[in-house]
């Protein structure tokens, strides 16, 4: 099988396997409905407070839009980390690599087949939730077109920061406390509770430099405002991200896969 035909064929059937498990999607959908109803309280009282009709560009119907797309951005992440780590702890890794594929690829595939699942899921869920607390905002297909666009990147993105993490099992004893850092990394700065227009206009700039912006905060905007140049910018700053994170990995996992011969595959 060739390249363009092997790795969309894992995605495909990692996609398939995870609609079998509907007891793990019912959960994530009980507890996106749970967070976005506390959202929903906290800003409208927070929109009261303020006697204010918009915050730092968005109105109280966009703001709960937001972090719909937010929540549905960061519930839909598979545990990349964390069976990067049980490859390499259990010794499955070197299963894996005699496989005619590559690990790290095969990893990505997998992970963006499980994720699209999942957030088309939580996506459907996050829009009747909204729609009910608050109503719809005003949408359009390029919009939408928009949005989409911003997504793949956006994903990849995030998996390469949990395969580098999960990678970190070869060196550490328990790589739980730095994908800890990382998630928490990845909620604040990527503005995922609020958009990066609240904060201090140093903070807010030295966020959006980095790449944790370009995975939530990006694409949510994108859903609430969509607008082409800005797409174009975080396509832009996606692409440097992924170039970069892409280099470290191959740096990182060359140095790994030395460790595994070294101590005799």
């Amino acid at each position: 099988m060739r390249f363009w035909q092997k790795y969309p064929a894992v995605g495909l059937a990692s996609a398939r396997s995870n609609l079998a498990y509907l007891g793990e999607v019912t959960s994530r959908v009980i507890f996106l409905g749970i967070i976005l109803y506390i959202f929903l309280r906290l800003w409208k009282v927070t929109f009261t407070q303020a006697a204010a009709q918009q915050l730092g560009g968005f109105t109280l119907e966009q703001m709960l839009w937001y972090l719909a797309v937010t929540e549905s951005i960061m519930l839909s992440a598979p545990r990349v980390a964390q069976l990067v780590d049980e490859d390499v702890r259990t010794g499955a890794l070197s299963v894996q690599l005699i496989r005619p594929m590559s690990y790290p690829l095969y990893r990505l595939w997998t992970t963006l087949g499980e994720r699209l699942v999942r957030f088309l899921v939580n996506s459907a869920v996050a829009a009747a939730v909204v729609c009910l607390l608050v109503g719809p905002i005003k949408w359009s297909l390029p919009g939408l077109l928009i949005f989409v666009l911003s997504l793949p990147l956006a994903f990849a993105l995030d998996f390469l920061g949990n395969f580098l993490v999960g990678l970190g099992a070869f060196w550490l004893e328990d790589t739980t406390g730095l994908l800890l850092i990382y998630s928490r990394v990845t909620m604040i700065m990527g503005g995922m509770l609020i958009p990066l227009e609240l904060l201090p206009d140093a903070i807010r700039t030295a966020f959006q430099t980095l790449p944790f912006a370009s995975m939530v905060y990006g694409p949510a905007k994108l859903f609430v405002h969509p607008d082409v140049p800005t797409l174009l910018d975080i396509l832009a700053r996606q692409s440097v991200a992924v170039l970069v994170f892409a280099l470290v990995i191959a740096a990182v996992y060359r140095l790994a896969m030395r460790r595994v011969f070294a101590n005799g595959g």
